[in-house]
């Protein structure tokens, strides 16, 4: 596997190796030990969560606060997505930044944030399958949002023709200064 950092600290991105041929390709999706090697600790993951979205779609910006914080490892296994992760740790220095980068079917790339990050992706393609896993039950009463286009974050969201569509909730998500961080 392949790891690359981003501007994030802790936020990586893995490139699991991928064996192919006229036939089609195999790869190890997930290793639990390859995995811990790669973000340097061990991780126990409790869900696993699928989605399918159409082109335009903007899932996030979000998060869950402690003591329900989640890491996850997200992929995409069919269409393309522009996925992002924002550091919510005041302790951070990476504080207020964000990270992003395309996931799809065809480049097997996936993303690990660990706890603190808030987290959303565009649907660039038709539609896309989105895997993720998360170190942490999903808490209703623990949800963070942070609103996606929030200037004083400045995520530079890939501009495919379309206009993003967003839940209720994720249109009304607070702004970076209004939202709960993390220590």
């Amino acid at each position: 596997m392949n790891v690359i950092k981003t501007a994030i600290e802790g936020v990586l991105i893995l490139e699991p190796k991928v064996f192919g041929d006229a036939r089609g390709f195999f790869m190890e999706s997930f290793n639990q030990k390859a995995f811990d090697a790669a973000v340097g600790k061990h991780i126990e993951f409790v869900q696993d969560n699928h989605s399918r979205s159409g082109r335009g779609v903007l899932r996030g910006m979000h998060y869950q606060l402690p003591p329900h914080a989640q890491g996850k490892l997200v992929r995409v296994t069919q269409g393309r997505v522009f996925d992002v992760a924002v550091d919510m740790r005041r302790s951070s220095p990476t504080f207020g930044k964000w990270a992003g980068v395309e996931l799809s079917g065809e480049n097997h790339r996936q993303l690990w944030l660990p706890p603190g990050m808030a987290h959303g992706f565009l649907v660039l393609s038709e539609s896309a399958d989105f895997l993720y896993k998360t170190s942490s039950y999903y808490t209703p009463q623990a949800e963070g949002a942070l609103r996606w286009n929030d200037p004083a974050i400045g995520i530079e969201w890939p501009n495919n023709g379309v206009e993003p569509q967003l839940s209720d909730k994720d249109a009304g998500a607070p702004s970076f200064d209004a939202a709960t961080t993390f220590d």
